[in-house]
């Protein structure tokens, strides 16, 4: 019985070993060895990109700048949803934080998503 030798994914280069090798891999058949490596291989590989490749969702400000962008609007365009021009500009600059009306607005007036409205982003992991 040929034994196979797996070992941590630890870096992009064992990253890289690993993706060649889960191509060399793909067309093993079901209860072989290889098939076992594989499965085995895709596990560790999955891990490291959960580890390493993690993406953050976007910020409450990316999110209405896309929006703007879509949209073609303008700073004037969000005062019927944050206020003043210049709450439009602090929220905008970052310098002041979205309030729940605000939110609100902007989720019912935009049709920005709710969880993209929210300061803290959420962590969002990338599977191929």
């Amino acid at each position: 019985m040929l034994t196979t030798y797996i070992k941590p994914i630890r870096t992009e280069s064992d990253y890289e070993e690993a993706l060649s090798r889960i191509e060399m891999l793909m067309e093993a058949e079901p209860n072989t060895p290889e098939f076992d490596e594989l499965e085995v291989l895709t596990t560790l590989v999955e891990a490291y990109e959960a580890k390493e490749y993690r993406i953050d969702a976007p910020t409450a400000i990316a999110a209405i700048k896309f929006r703007m962008e879509q949209q073609g609007l303008n700073q004037q365009d969000l005062v019927p949803y944050i206020g003043s021009k210049s709450k439009v500009s602090e929220v905008l600059s970052g310098k002041r934080e979205l309030s729940k009306n605000m939110i609100q607005a902007l989720h019912k007036g935009l049709n920005i998503p709710l969880e993209s409205l929210f300061q803290e982003p959420l962590k969002y992991r990338f599977h191929p």
